[in-house]
């Protein structure tokens, strides 16, 4: 999946572990470590990762 374009934030949930996400890209969630901007990032589809972060919160 193409994620140029993408508006990376940081994650308001990484708590240091420097975690960034981009949400701007239709159909696709990009996540990448914010200490290797140009190094590898992973893509989601949007589902996928609602159901991540919803499994994450339920664990916290």
């Amino acid at each position: 999946m193409e994620l140029n374009g993408a508006q990376w934030r940081k994650s308001s949930r990484s708590s240091g572990n420097c975690v960034e996400v981009a949400d701007n890209l239709p159909g696709v969630i990009g996540v990448r470590d914010s200490k290797d901007p140009s190094g590898p990032a992973l893509a989601f589809a949007p589902t996928a990762w609602r159901a991540f972060v919803t499994q994450l919160a339920r664990r916290a």
